[in-house]
């Protein structure tokens, strides 16, 4: 992460943006406080639909039976 004053940031921008680009987080700062934070762009994230994958999986009937001894057994020994 690399810290510059609004002056730098104006004169260097192209150059802060490749670094951008690379990864890095560039904070602008005003008199020595943070003002505004650089950071690479992303895509949004697709909008879930509730219930869209309704059908693709089937719970079996014995979901919520016992495990059997021999299975609960391997996770105390």
């Amino acid at each position: 992460m690399v810290e510059v004053n609004i002056h730098e940031a104006k004169t260097h921008l192209s150059r802060l943006l490749s670094r951008v680009a690379a990864g890095e987080e560039v904070i602008i700062a005003k008199s020595g406080k943070p003002l505004a934070r650089l950071v690479p762009y992303q895509k949004p994230l697709k909008k879930r639909i509730p219930d869209q994958g309704r059908g693709l999986m089937k719970v079996p009937k014995d979901f919520n039976d016992p495990l059997p001894d021999d299975f609960l057994e391997a996770f105390y020994s």
